[in-house]
């Protein structure tokens, strides 16, 4: 977490929670979802605006987490902004390269320890930092990596895509706590 964030923290440590406002789809890309947005769908039916700033997605990055609860946040100062989320609370990336490197849609690099395709083909990863969806652009390095027991993994098990966030124990669409 950024230092400016902490002591944002320790300023104003009493500031609301915000929900709905922040998701992240199965590729791994932020949206900003406005009143407007929220009242015309919910996510991903109606995805919002993209985040495309560099900085600002690096800055969610640096501070984006979970609590206690299972409930995955972006602490933007004083404010935890919840993020709704589409798949996973990873998205990731499979390098195509020797040893297939696995890292997250934020940037950090991962050991994989389990390998689970759904009923629609889509893969998923579990691995030292959490559970992920592999993007779909990755597929088939995941799949070069199975082949190859890059990860000292031979089989994938299998799984229904509705199982993800019970199995996991992340929560894809945080409400505020009673």
């Amino acid at each position: 977490m950024d230092e400016i964030v902490k002591a944002a923290l320790k300023k104003w440590p009493n500031v609301p929670a915000c929900y709905d406002w922040l998701a992240l789809d199965a590729r791994g890309q932020w949206f900003m979802r406005d009143e407007r947005v929220q009242a015309a769908g919910p996510f991903p039916q109606v995805k919002g605006s993209r985040i495309e700033h560099e900085k600002l997605r690096e800055f969610i990055h640096r501070n984006y987490g979970c609590d206690e609860h299972g409930a995955w946040y972006f602490q933007n100062g004083p404010q935890r902004v919840y993020v709704t989320l589409e798949a996973t609370p990873w998205i990731w990336r499979v390098m195509d390269t020797p040893g297939n490197e696995v890292f997250s849609h934020t940037g950090l690099p991962a050991k994989v320890h389990q390998v689970w395709v759904d009923e629609a083909g889509r893969v998923y990863l579990s691995t030292d930092l959490g559970p992920g969806l592999v993007h779909s652009l990755d597929v088939a390095a995941a799949a070069d990596a199975l082949e190859s027991s890059a990860w000292g993994i031979y089989e994938p098990q299998t799984m229904k895509a509705l199982e993800a966030e019970s199995r996991w124990g992340f929560v894809a669409h945080p409400k505020p706590q009673r």
